[in-house]
């Protein structure tokens, strides 16, 4: 064999072999990046800002929209909310434009801080499981990267995300939106 040949058959094999490299390198970052995504097991895309009252009875009583237990705040809304719960219970939430929607202080994040609370299963029996809190800043915007406490079950059935205030009795002023599958 001479020289010239035997060089053009190592490049031809070397160029297989980086080919062939690069090819599973690739196949391999695309594996990890969908088996990263199904470590997501919850997704809530959407935000609904409370309204503290579902209506008023007969006699004038007004009915608290109390969710799993949880009561209203007054009247606040919300611009967008995002979150992700994975296996391990680590909740990333953002939020953005969480601002009272009523009273002299409308428009403003009334110096609030939120945690986030994910319930799974049914409304009676329901398990409850919190992150920390984080102040909101001056535009209602807040990010929370937390584990939650406890961590949740492998499958929770009827997920309610609940952004709730930092202080006392911990009323609710937004929920999430589940993504359905």
């Amino acid at each position: 064999m001479n020289k010239n040949c035997s060089t053009k058959f190592l490049n031809g094999r070397a160029y297989t072999t980086l080919a062939f490299v690069l090819l599973l390198a690739l196949v391999l970052g695309v594996s990890g990046m969908a088996s990263a995504q199904e470590s997501t097991y919850l997704k809530f895309r959407g935000g609904i800002g409370v309204i503290p009252v579902t209506g008023v009875a007969a006699n004038g009583i007004a009915t608290l929209n109390v969710v799993r237990g949880i009561n209203p705040a007054g009247p606040w809304r919300i611009a967008d909310l995002s979150a992700d719960v994975n296996y391990e219970g680590r909740i990333r939430v953002k939020g953005r434009g969480l601002l009272l929607a009523a009273g002299n202080g409308i428009g403003t994040n009334a110096g609030a801080s939120v945690f986030a609370t994910l319930f799974c299963g049914a409304a009676n029996t329901a398990t409850v499981h919190s992150s920390n809190r984080v102040a909101l800043d001056a535009d209602g915007d807040f990010r929370i990267d937390e584990v939650l406490s406890p961590a949740p079950p492998t499958s929770c059935d009827t997920p309610v995300l609940l952004i709730r205030n930092g202080a006392g009795a911990g009323v609710w002023f937004a929920a999430g939106i589940p993504e359905l599958k």
